[in-house]
C-alpha cells in the first residue's frame, strides 16, 4: 500500500517548502480563530501557490463555516478540498459541497468503536473521511491537540471513500499507526511543531520520510 500524507496547519513558506519537497500529497491551512495555526484566506493563497505546479492538493480546514466565509475562501484560496472539522450534519455537509463545488473531507471524532459508525451517513456525500481523536468536552479546539486514539479500532473497516488518520501522529509513531490502522493517508499538524503553531521543517521532512518507509 502506498501511504500518502497531509501536512496541516501551515503558515510559513519554509514549512510549505518542506512539505512539498518531502513529497506530501496534501497541504492544509486552518481557518479557525481559536487555533494557533489560524491564517486568513489571502495569506494562505500566497503560501499555496507553489503547490499548484506539483499536483499537491490544497485543503482548507474549517469549523462549522457559514456561507459568507465559504464564498470568501473559495474566491481567495480556491482550495481543492474543504475539510469540515465541526458539528456539520450530513445535510450541511452536502450543502457545503454543492455551494463550493469542491471535494469535502468530513472529520469523524473517535474515542471508541461506536464513533466510527457515524461515517456511514457521510460516505455518499464526501470525497474523503478523516478519523481524528475526539477532544475532551471542555476543549476549545476540535483537533490539533496532539492526542491519539486506539488505532486498532480502525482495523478491519472498509470505507467507500479514501480516508485520513489523524490525531497525535509524529515522525516516531506514524509507521506503527499505519500498521495498526491500515490508513491510506495520514494527517499531521502538532506532531511536526516545535511549539504551538510553529512548524519545524526538519520534523516535516522526518515525518514524510517515516511515511515513505511505512
Amino acid at each position: 500500500m502506498n501511504v500518502t500524507a497531509k501536512i496541516c496547519g501551515l503558515s510559513t513558506p519554509e514549512a510549505v517548502s518542506a512539505a512539498l519537497d518531502g513529497g506530501a500529497s496534501h497541504i492544509g491551512f486552518i481557518f479557525f480563530a481559536k487555533s494557533p495555526r489560524n491564517i486568513d484566506p489571502e495569506a494562505a493563497a500566497r503560501l499555496a501557490a507553489p503547490a499548484r505546479t506539483k499536483n499537491v492538493k490544497v485543503c482548507a480546514v474549517t469549523v462549522d463555516p457559514d456561507d459568507e466565509f465559504l464564498d470568501r475562501l473559495v474566491a481567495a484560496l480556491s482550495p481543492d478540498i474543504v475539510q469540515l472539522h465541526g458539528k456539520e450534519t450530513p445535510a450541511r455537509t452536502h450543502a457545503i459541497s454543492q455551494r463550493t463545488g469542491r471535494g469535502v473531507v468530513k472529520v469523524i471524532p473517535v474515542s471508541d468503536a461506536s464513533d466510527i459508525a457515524q461515517a456511514s451517513a457521510y460516505e455518499p456525500i464526501v470525497e474523503h473521511l478523516m478519523f481524528e481523536t475526539k477532544p475532551p468536552k471542555d476543549a476549545e479546539m476540535p483537533g490539533g491537540l496532539g492526542h491519539s486514539f486506539d488505532w486498532n479500532l480502525m482495523g478491519g473497516h472498509r470505507f467507500a471513500r479514501p480516508w485520513f488518520l489523524a490525531g497525535g501522529l509524529d515522525p516516531w509513531n506514524v509507521a506503527e499507526a499505519v500498521r495498526q490502522s491500515g490508513a491510506p493517508i495520514v494527517d499531521v499538524s502538532s506532531g511536526v511543531e516545535r511549539g504551538p503553531g510553529l512548524k519545524d521543517p526538519a520534523l516535516i521532512t522526518a515525518f514524510l520520510e517515516a511515511v515513505r518507509r511505512a
